[in-house]
């Protein structure tokens, strides 16, 4: 095999897993966030959250312009966004916000976790359409995770709100356009 034939092959395997690279970016940094935030870094933790949705964007746009869809990319995705935008968020929230409330305010969080999980496990079962069936989990946890920085400006009892409508909304049947 020629010098050239070897960079060929090299930079079409680097091409096929470019997305699955971006996916795994994304899972780090909330892996990341979800440390920082357990650690009481809040903000640091947030601003992980939204680096990782720019990942997210970017791991999706990848696979269409490189079409290198596939349906492990679509279920590594969906296992990262779990820990990104359902995870780290709602630890956020609680940690930051409700930890007061003790139970309840944990209950709030796993409900959270648990309509992210099911946003995601219906959205991987589902045959690829022009628009998503309920709230996308990334929405969802870039949305409470914006919400943190309203703490001088919302109600507490608006956070259990929004976080409250926000778990609904994913699991709802409205459609969003895809972008």
């Amino acid at each position: 095999m020629s010098f050239l034939q070897v960079i060929d092959v090299t930079l079409k395997k680097v091409k096929s897993q470019t997305a699955n690279m971006l996916t795994l970016s994304n899972l780090t940094l909330g892996g990341f966030a979800t440390l920082f935030i357990t650690s009481g870094q809040f903000n640091l933790g947030a601003l992980l959250i939204f680096i990782a949705a720019s990942m997210d964007r970017l791991d999706g746009m990848a696979a269409r312009r490189f079409g290198i869809e596939s349906e492990f990319g679509k279920q590594l995705d969906s296992m990262s966004d779990m820990v990104s935008f359902g995870i780290a968020p709602a630890l956020l929230i609680y940690h930051g916000i409700l930890h007061d409330l003790g139970i309840s305010g944990m209950l709030l969080a796993i409900f959270f976790i648990g309509c992210g999980a099911f946003r995601l496990a219906r959205f991987n079962i589902t045959e690829s359409s022009s628009y998503f069936q309920g709230l996308p989990i990334t929405a969802a946890g870039c949305l409470i995770t914006l919400s943190y920085f309203g703490q001088g400006f919302i109600s507490f009892s608006l956070h259990i709100t929004i976080m409250f409508v926000l778990s609904l909304l994913m699991v709802s049947p409205i459609k969003v356009k895809k972008m």
